[in-house]
């Protein structure tokens, strides 16, 4: 399982920014996938949204309508559309593929697959 992500930065507070995951390596519909961050290198990593094999998704609170995730299956990508992003919203965001059941971010360690995670940076 390979992932690739793509898209963070630098922006401004109130502003938008949507990452990319590429993915390869397996049968991608058949995957949990999420979104994790880890906010400080000394922090554990968090959830921040998820979608299943039929497109249902799931967010964390801290992120619950200002993120919408979503996937094209056709080219095995998985998209985080984020706006309204805040000072808090800073970490390094990471792609995740999960076999697990349910599927959702909220848990971090049902995840065995990862990328190698794309910076986000949001200024007040």
């Amino acid at each position: 399982v390979q992932l690739v992500e793509s898209g963070g930065g630098s922006v401004q507070a109130g502003g938008s920014l949507r990452l990319s995951c590429t993915a390869s390596g397996y049968t991608y519909n058949n995957y949990c996938m999420g979104w994790l961050r880890r906010q400080a290198p000394e922090k554990e990593p968090e959830g921040v949204a998820s979608i299943d094999s039929d497109g249902v998704t799931s967010y964390a609170e801290p992120v619950r309508g200002r993120f919408t995730v979503s996937k094209d299956n056709r080219v095995n990508t998985l998209y985080l559309q984020m706006t309204s992003l805040k000072p808090e919203d800073t970490a390094m965001y990471f792609c995740a593929a999960s076999r697990a059941l349910p599927c959702s971010s909220d848990y971090v360690s049902d995840f065995p697959y990862w990328g190698q995670g794309t910076q986000v940076t949001v200024s007040s």
